[in-house]
């Protein structure tokens, strides 16, 4: 872990920071707050940046690389969320507000660069810029609309339908994630989706 200004890619990471889905609006002089509260973060493939259960949250910016969201029940068995890549953030922001761990945990699919903070250095941030929570807020429950959205998805869908839709909402990500991480979080197996791709249903 490196702090900003002991970062030798300093310069291009505060570049991506302002590109981030919920930082870009900020002025010089929020950056430099926020600047002071983070650290850098390099993960590899299978890398977990925070473990379901736990009490201690972190708010993470992504540089580099594509996160999971994934949930997994008492027999091991997991489901992946959500995938979210560079510009985008991933965060246990509502269950730091009900006070319950966190249910689910944060893993890198790919090699992973990535900002943190201690989430509740993160609140208090937000709460001296009010603008910032609630464009923050927002994000937040888009996330959590479009999980619903996927989920329902896996029940309503016939398996070409959720591949394609998945392509239309996140074309940038499509061929980017592992196969075998695209067809779990699709609820495919590996070969059904390298089927429909080689039939050419998509």
């Amino acid at each position: 872990m490196s702090s900003i200004p002991d970062h030798p890619e300093r310069n291009v990471i505060r570049v991506q920071l302002g590109q981030n889905v919920v930082l870009k609006g900020m002025t010089a002089e929020q950056s430099a707050e926020l600047e002071s509260h983070l650290v850098i973060v390099d993960g590899q493939k299978g890398d977990f940046l925070l473990q379901q259960g736990v009490h201690e949250m972190e708010q993470y910016f992504i540089l580099e690389g594509i996160l999971k969201r994934v949930v997994t029940n008492e027999q091991g068995k997991e489901m992946i969320l959500r995938f979210a890549d560079e510009r985008d953030m991933e965060t246990s922001y509502a269950a730091w507000r009900l006070g319950t761990p966190t249910p689910y945990s944060t893993v890198c699919v790919t090699k992973v660069r990535v900002a943190k903070l201690p989430l509740p250095e993160w609140v208090a941030f937000l709460e001296r810029h009010r603008a910032l929570k609630e464009s923050f807020e927002y994000s937040v429950m888009r996330l959590m609309s479009e999980i619903m959205a996927h989920t329902i998805t896996l029940h309503l869908l016939d398996a070409p339908g959720r591949v394609k839709r998945f392509q239309r909402k996140h074309p940038e990500l499509f061929d980017r994630i592992p196969k075998k991480e695209l067809a779990s979080y699709l609820n495919l197996s590996a070969e059904t989706l390298s089927r429909l791709k080689q039939r050419g249903k998509i």
